[in-house]
């Protein structure tokens, strides 16, 4: 593969993913499968949930088109991502109990490690019932950070264009093209997400998202000392980690279900804040830029590694603590009109 077929596999998959949505918003519509107000939900109006494919389809065909089934961890990623998110679609149209969910993801994490793909802790088996771990707890943060127009396409974005970045610097090519596509077909994806969305990605799309940059991630530090590796995958998924984390806290402290829904993520307290609901997206974007950014300072050596995972534990420990004092549960008021978003809350 050479940078041309790279670079034209990556710019399809923005096309494909683009082009793709709108098909897929009409055969929504036509199957009846949106997602309608009511409940923890503050949209207004029914909206089709089936963008998640469009992704889907950006991401896998331009990469099976430039590398093919070469590499055998880009081959196991993308194949055990399909099956994530077919495992979305399923759950999106007929909700799906959380054991068969964690199941299936442990199953599918668990074959992405048997071919290589798996973190450095101990050098023993146990790093591969570790790395199991992380994909399946981050696969479902990523789903979490799915709660406003725009947001979860945004971060994906931004952090998928650095993480191929990475993956460059550390000769993984291949993965580049995976992560470059990913990023593409999410900013496909999103001419048709930005608020006000027209369509939802839904559970087929975050869950492929979220297990996609999380294995490839863990695939970006595979083989690296323990503290490169413990600093790498906290900034790759910094913003969904500090995101699930608030929720969590909130939701234990205010003795609710740690499993039910709320407006009560980092995108419904930018909002409480004054943001637009075009700004919170792209706050959260430029959020996830620094890590990104950070990460590619590790990898040319101008910062420690270790040094910034401690930093960066830190930092996530302490926006999940301070997030805590901004009101969660309050009845919307005027100005606070969570009406106005309109995107499913988990």
């Amino acid at each position: 593969m050479n940078a041309a077929i790279g670079l034209a596999s990556m710019a399809s998959a923005c096309v494909l993913s683009a082009a793709a949505t709108p098909a897929l918003r009409r055969l929504a519509l036509r199957w009846n499968l949106s997602d309608r107000p009511g409940g923890h939900k503050a949209h207004d109006h029914p909206t089709p949930y089936l963008g998640g494919p469009a992704i889907v389809l950006g991401t896998v065909v331009p990469t099976a088109a430039a590398l093919g089934l070469a590499d055998l961890r880009i081959t196991a990623i993308v194949l055990a991502a399909m099956a994530i998110a077919a495992l979305g679609l399923i759950d999106d149209i007929a909700s799906l109990p959380v054991v068969t969910r964690l199941t299936v993801e442990s199953v599918a994490a668990g074959g992405v490690v048997l071919s290589g793909v798996h973190v450095t802790v101990t050098g023993q088996w146990v790093d591969g019932l570790i790395t199991v771990m992380w994909i399946v707890v981050m696969t479902n943060s990523f789903n979490l950070l799915d709660n406003m127009d725009g947001a979860l396409g945004t971060v994906t974005a931004v952090t998928a264009a650095f993480l191929a970045a990475a993956a460059l610097m550390s000769d993984r090519p291949a993965f580049a093209v995976l992560l470059g596509a990913l990023a593409l077909s999410c900013l496909g994806f999103l001419a048709h997400n930005w608020p006000p969305a027209r369509i939802f990605m839904g559970d087929s799309g975050s869950l492929f998202i979220g297990f996609t940059l999380t294995c490839s991630s863990v695939a970006v530090e595979t083989g690296r000392a323990a503290g490169t590796t413990a600093a790498g995958l906290l900034l790759w998924t910094f913003v969904a980690v500090v995101d699930t984390g608030v929720v969590l806290v909130s939701r234990i402290r205010a003795g609710r279900s740690p499993l039910s829904g709320g407006t009560d993520h980092l995108s419904h307290r930018l909002r409480r804040m004054g943001l637009g609901s075009r700004a919170v997206p792209a706050a959260l974007g430029a959020v996830a830029a620094v890590p990104g950014a950070l990460c590619l300072a590790i990898a040319v050596g101008w910062v420690p590694a270790l040094a910034a995972a401690i930093v960066t534990g830190g930092v996530a420990t302490l926006l999940i603590g301070l997030l805590q004092g901004m009101p969660a549960y309050a009845p919307a008021g005027p100005v606070d009109n969570l009406a106005k978003i309109t995107e499913r809350r988990r």
